[in-house]
């Protein structure tokens, strides 16, 4: 059976990451070599993770409580616990599922006295257009922030110039992942200063947890052989193996933050600076082709959310099916392990004193997709099979949709 990840990593990259836990010494050495790698070092700061990034964020601008943050409406459920950690609201934008970007109608109708900034997130390998809310923040003089972690190789290598803020992840499944780690450009020089005096008043990062960290995705990496991965899939719920094997931190309260506030640790470091210094967008351009030729082979009864996005570079391959548990049984009948949800994503919920600005549009758009694994080290011979395995269980949901009718 064919993995749903493809973990973007190299066993040699996993072996020097397992001598970089024996070795690597100064986080601080370490730290400098990876925004130089980075390109930028003098407005970047590298991070446990974007999550814990972004708390530094707020710690530092340390905006009155009760303040607003517009917010993608799809975006990683801890980035609204993160928010209301520090007294602030997070008010969703439901999205336009064809570009998943937010849809700027709602983007006005959600603004308020309390309104004080903007987090977009860049969905599935795709880019949001950021001029037009752009042009919203700097007349309203709000802060712009970008989450970049899903697309990572789309748009600017460091962040579109309009925003304040980018952020970019190398967790496990993400583009030429680190095991963890984020790096985070700041164009205002005063609140990048306090995150790094900020951060500097963390704990390191244990070297035992991402070792061992480092240690669980060897063994992933001899699972995702097909042949492997589908003998384990008859004994063991594969649902709860992936979730569990990409988890970044435990829990949503005390336990939560107590894991994200900490600073990245050397051998985590070191492992960043060499995927920085070794980054090449020739997969990322291989896996954009391969998803934009799969789209065309698919039926259009499969509706695609961000068909009409900005740089598909298709880090995942979202659709929305009209039977989801058809589907998902089909493929993997036929050796490819789809999924239908993800830990990575969530909607935000709306106020509960603005019940209008529910995404309803999100909400649906989450409850009906499932991640097919397209990606171009499957080959042209699977990747026919998997589009004519999908293809395929349209005409079962349709027959029982007529079978229904007919009773």
């Amino acid at each position: 059976m064919v993995p749903r990840h493809k973990i973007d990593i190299s066993v040699a990259d996993l072996l020097f990451a397992a001598f970089a836990c024996a070795s690597a010494r100064s986080a601080e050495r370490a730290g400098a070599e990876a925004l130089r790698a980075w390109g930028r070092p003098d407005d970047a700061l590298a991070c446990l993770s974007v999550r814990s990034g972004f708390d530094l964020l707020l710690e530092a601008l340390a905006l009155p409580a009760g303040s607003e943050l517009l917010v993608s409406a799809v975006t990683h459920p801890h980035m609204a616990l993160i928010l209301e950690r520090h007294g602030l609201v997070p008010v969703p934008v439901d999205l336009d599922a064809t570009t998943l970007e937010p849809r700027l109608d709602l983007v006005e109708r959600g603004l308020s006295e309390r309104t004080r900034g903007i987090l977009v997130a860049h969905l599935f390998g795709s880019r949001v257009d950021l001029a037009p809310l752009a042009a919203v923040a700097r007349s309203r003089g709000l802060l712009l922030v970008e989450d970049c972690a899903q697309s990572l190789g789309a748009g600017p290598p460091r962040g579109d110039p309009l925003a304040d803020v980018s952020m970019f992840s190398f967790g496990p499944i993400k583009t030429a992942t680190a095991l963890g780690g984020a790096v985070l450009r700041v164009a205002d020089a005063e609140a990048l200063a306090r995150m790094r005096a900020l951060q500097e008043r963390r704990p390191e990062q244990k070297r035992s947890a991402y070792a061992g960290r480092v240690g669980k995705f060897l063994f992933l990496a001899l699972l995702a052989r097909p042949a492997v991965y589908g003998a384990l899939a008859r004994v063991v719920d594969l649902d709860r193996v992936a979730a569990g094997s990409v988890r970044g931190f435990p829990g949503e309260g005390d336990e939560l933050f107590a894991s994200l506030r900490a600073r990245p640790s050397a051998p985590l470091l070191a492992v960043l600076a060499r995927r920085l210094r070794t980054f090449d967008r020739t997969r990322i351009r291989a896996r954009a082709e391969t998803g934009e030729a799969v789209a065309r082979s698919l039926s259009p009864r499969f509706v695609r959310p961000g068909r009409d996005a900005r740089e598909r570079t298709h880090w995942v391959f979202p659709v929305v099916a009209p039977d989801p548990p058809a589907l998902v049984a089909a493929l993997r009948d036929a050796g490819f392990d789809a999924a239908r949800g993800t830990t990575a994503i969530g909607v935000v919920s709306a106020p509960a004193d603005r019940p209008e600005l529910e995404p309803r549009e999100a909400c649906a758009l989450l409850e009906s997709v499932v991640f097919l694994p397209v990606h171009p080290e499957l080959g042209a011979r699977r990747l026919r099979a998997l589009v004519q395995a999908a293809n395929a269980s349209l005409l079962g949901a349709r027959a029982r949709e007529l079978s229904v009718h007919a009773h």
